[in-house]
This record gives structure tokens, sequence and C-alpha cells, in this order.
């Protein structure tokens, strides 16, 4: 069945002169120039001798690129449109605000954390701070909203990543971020479809799967879509999530060993999406490195096979001249259809036009160098504090242990847990310092306990885990410190199925066995499920980032300086009864 693109209809809305720029550009272009298209490029490198390569061989419909400091993020960017035949789709990655598409971005909130307080207003401003900041670098495609919904406690990839738990609240504070952002001159590209929050794995790692039934699905995640469809986002991100039953209900007898993650199912893509979902919009993959979409098929079948399946875009290139030599033979033998080619690229070029491409001046394509004022200003700052004011959360106070002053609990034993080293090279503790400033600043007096490593690496001798725990774990300890404080910032996902809390040794000294010596609060900076792992702690405090603003709101709700105003969901208590305790 024929899905073909409506130019003039949403989410594109082309006038009769950007259908003929449309038309007549697909005329003028090589076999090359278009199969080039389909690819966007992740650069890897600022060099313009990069980017010159990659535009002259591979002539690329757009790209992503590697975060930096915002003005040589701007000239990478000035340079690529500079040089391209075809305006370039320049995506980001403004999840969080600005903050991740260039190293000077403003983190307004995660997407839970907008999620996480009645007003709704709060996802708006991180779409509108996100398209402000976006558009001074010289993006146009937003990776974002991301409207899959946290059903499963144990999936990590989504946890911060989602709004909420429930179709209601993801559908409210997607259309609000959408709004936000699209008051500047971008498109969205909502992800995962057909939908993350099942599973408890990682599409990163392994192809994970989302085994609602036709009937449920239809209810929850389809209802996101179908809502977000005709809110006019004008671009989907197809995750590498197979989805059994959904499959099924179009290929009655699929078994289990022929289920393909969305990528590179026709059925879902086709029959659900374009279909019944009725979206006319742009359909790209998610990056194609992705194990859950390798492990399904070698790599010369799958990246013509995406296409083929109704993807209009491919996330990166694995080697550039193998996966364009691959997407040319797919077209050369039959495997994408001269037809599926035009659909893709006519899609591909409408997403352009409708952003104004095809009729800006090449140099007005990226904002002059002052517009990088408003990338982390103090007016985007003030808004981030005001969010991080509205949404740190009291999970629980079982045991009455707050208000935490320097006048009734002066020395503070101060804890921090990470996931480690990930792949952001960013010092996994480095966030213990602005802790530590936040609480001095107001008159506590901090003692940051040092791991086993941590004491080695500082050239004590004769130190192991063991002498550590005897060390830490003493009858004076409540003599020592008046409270402990834990602070974790487990981040990190693409490495592993899961996250959980890693402790620096065997039976470490700083797992909160000191519960029963000394009120004790924990502070999770970012996943929402900790509460599994020590579910001994009678207060739970969570702040949703690591950031500055964020940290001192905390230290002022300690101390009773201000009301929490936060919220959670149930996914916090992880199913299990002594987290509640």
């Amino acid at each position: 069945m024929s899905y073909a693109v409506d130019l003039r209809a949403a989410p594109f809305n082309l006038d009769d002169a950007g259908v003929a720029w449309v038309e007549s550009t697909i005329g003028s272009m090589t076999l090359e120039e278009k199969i080039g298209q389909l690819f966007i490029n992740h650069n890897n490198s600022y060099a313009p001798e990069y980017l010159d390569e990659v535009l002259e061989k591979f002539h690329v419909g757009g790209m992503r690129y590697r975060p930096g400091p915002s003005g040589a993020v701007q000239e990478h960017i000035r340079h690529a449109q500079a040089t391209t035949k075809i305006p370039l789709l320049i995506a980001s990655n403004p999840e969080m605000g600005g903050a991740g598409s260039c190293d000077d971005g403003t983190f307004v909130s995660t997407h839970l954390q907008a999620g996480s307080h009645p007003d709704k207003s709060i996802a708006r401003q991180m779409g509108q701070v996100a398209g402000v900041e976006t558009a001074a670098l010289g993006c146009n495609w937003a990776f974002a909203p991301i409207v899959d919904i946290h059903y499963n406690w144990r999936n990590t990839v989504i946890s911060t990543r989602s709004f909420g738990n429930t179709p209601e609240v993801v559908v409210e504070r997607a259309k609000e971020y959408f709004d936000g952002i699209s008051e500047s001159p971008t498109a969205c590209a909502m992800k995962h479809f057909p939908g993350d929050g099942i599973d408890e794995r990682d599409q990163h790692v392994v192809t994970s799967y989302n085994t609602l039934g036709y009937e449920e699905w239809n209810k929850t995640y389809g209802h996101v879509y179908r809502e977000m469809i005709g809110h006019g986002v004008q671009s989907i991100m197809i995750g590498h999530i197979g989805a059994p039953e959904l499959s099924r209900r179009f290929r009655p007898g699929l078994s289990d060993a022929e289920v393909l993650p969305a990528t590179l199912a026709p059925e879902l893509l086709g029959e659900l999406l374009r279909g019944e979902l009725g979206f006319n919009g742009l359909i790209l993959t998610d990056a194609s490195q992705m194990i859950g979409m390798t492990q399904a098929m070698k790599r010369r079948d799958l990246v013509p096979a995406a296409i083929a399946a109704g993807c209009d875009m491919f996330l990166f290139f694995r080697n550039p001249e193998e996966d364009f030599g691959y997407m040319l033979d797919g077209y050369r033998n039959g495997v994408i259809t001269e037809e599926r080619l035009q659909d893709a690229l006519r899609r591909i070029l409408a997403l352009k036009a409708s952003l104004g491409l095809h009729i800006k001046a090449r140099e007005s394509l990226v904002p002059p160098a002052d517009q990088l004022a408003v990338i982390g200003s103090a007016e985007h700052r003030a808004i981030a504090a005001e969010i991080a004011d509205k949404t740190v959360t009291l999970v629980k106070d079982t045991q009455g242990n707050l208000p935490l002053t320097p006048a009734t609990h002066k020395k503070i034993r101060l804890y921090g847990i990470s996931g480690g080293s990930d792949f952001t090279m960013a010092d996994p503790l480095g966030y213990l310092d602005t802790v530590a400033d936040e609480l001095e600043r107001v008159g506590f007096e901090v003692h940051i306990f040092k791991t086993a490593a941590q004491r080695k690496a500082a050239g004590e001798e004769g130190v192991n885990f063991m002498s550590v725990i005897s060390e830490e774990a003493t009858d004076d300890y409540s003599e020592k410190y008046d409270a402990a404080l834990v602070f974790a910032n487990v981040k990190g996902f693409a490495q592993e199925a899961a996250i959980r809390v890693k402790w620096s040794t065997p039976m470490a000294a700083e797992i909160p066995w000191y519960v029963t010596e000394v009120p004790t609060v924990f502070v999770s900076l970012n996943q929402p499920n900790h509460l599994i792992d020590v579910p001994m702690v009678k207060t739970a405090i969570h702040t949703h980032a690591d950031s500055r603003e964020a940290i001192r709101a905390t230290v002022e709700k300690i101390q009773g300086l201000s009301e929490f105003q936060g919220t959670f969901n149930e996914n916090v208590f992880c199913n299990s009864f002594d987290t509640r305790l």
C-alpha cells in the first residue's frame, strides 16, 4: 500500500512555490546526491576540511554535531551551510533546554522534572529556552520532545527523559514543550516510536520491546502519538524497539524470530504510523550504531532495509563509505524502490521548505555571532533557578529528620555516589564540590567522605576497603557528625541495559549503615529509582539535576527555609514495601 506524502497538508503545509522547489530540486539531483539526502551525519570533527569531505563525497541531507563551546559550534554550522549545495537540517538534542546542544547552554530541567509539578508551563519554558539557544547556534531541528511513558521503574534510559508514567501527563507536557520550542524557527522530532518504557532495557545495547497488546497500546502510546500528530509535530524518530503484538496485528502468524525493531518493520511504519495514525511528516531512525538495530541483520542489509520499511532518513553512518555504498546498492538492486526513494526525498525537502530554508539567503541560515549572548544568559539561568525551586521533591521523611540547620546539626558527613565515568567524560564526583560549597555557604561544617580508591590516588598507603569500613564505622560516629547527607548523581546510559547504584567497594563504608546513628538524608540528583538500593533511609529527596541552582534550592529546603513543591509518581517506590518505610 502506498502512503505518498501530501506536501500541501500538515505538517509541511507548503505553498505552490514550496512544492515547486521540492520537485525541481529532486529533478536536478544526481543519484548519488539523492542517496546522500537520506543520511544524517554525526560530525566527529570541527575541522572545515572534514565537513568539506562529508558534503562533497556523501551529499548528506542533515547533520548533528558533537557539542562544544557555542562559538565553535556556530562557526562549524556556518561553514556547513555555506558549503552545502542544498540547505541542511541541523539537529540538536535539546532535551533539557540549551544544555547538551553546546557546552555553555542552559540546563532548564529534565523531562521528568517538567512533569513533576502541577505547573505545566515548566515544559513550555524548557522548550522556549531550548529553541532560543539552539536557533542562536544555527540549529533548525530538535530531536525532542520525548513522548515515552515510564511504566517500568527498572527502565533507566528514559527514567528522567519521560514526562511521567501516564499518557495524560506526557501529552500535556509534550504539547507545552512543542509550543515553546516552536516559537523559534525549529522543527521537532518526537521520539521513540512505538514507545519506550515497558521493557527495562536500553536499545543502545540490546533490542528492547513494547509488549502491549494492540488495544492497550492504542489507549496509551497510540493516544500520545495521535494527539501530538494532530498538534503539528513535523517528524518522528523511530526507536529500535520491537512491538510483537502490534506487528502481529498487521502480520498474523509472525514468529518470534521474525519480530523486528520498528526501524525495520514496514507494518509499524506503514500500516500503523502512516495508515492508522495518519502521519504525513518525516520519519527518521534512531542512531544506527545502536545494538537494538545492528543485532537484527547484517549492516549491508539493514541500511537500505530501514528506508524500504518506511524511514525517510538514516541517522548516522557507521562507516561512511560502506553505508553510502550499501544504500546505493539497495536502490540499484530494488530493495529501495524508485517510488520509496522519491517519497523519502519529498519529505526531506518538504521539511526543509517548511522551515523556509529554501528561500533564505545562505548567509542568513546561521545567525551572527552576537546572537550567542542568549546562551547561558542570566535570564535563562533565572528560569532554571525558578524551576529548580518548584520541582525539588520530598519523597519521604518518615522519621521527621527535617529540617536540618547549621544551628541544630552543624557537622555534616557528606557522601557522594556516582555511576562512574561515562561517555560524557565528566568527573563523576565533581558535583560534590558544589554541594559542599552550598552547605558551607549557609554555615554547615562539611566533612567529605573519601573512598579507598580516592585515598590511594591521593598517596595514602595501607588503605583497603576493610580498613576504610573499620575507620568510618566507629562508636563515636554520632559524636563526630550531627547528620549525614548522601548525594547520588548516577548518570549515563548506552553502556548497560539498566543503571543501578554501584558502591565503591564490597560492603562499602558509604552505604547508609549510619541511618541508625544520625539523621540521614538521601538526595538524588538524577535517577528517581534509588530507594530500591537505599530503602533504609527514612528521608529521601529528588532534586532532578546537579546544577548549582538545583543544589542551592535543595539546601534551602533541607533547612526548612522554603517549601517542597515537587511531586512524584509511584515509580519512586519501585514496587517494594520497604522503600516506603
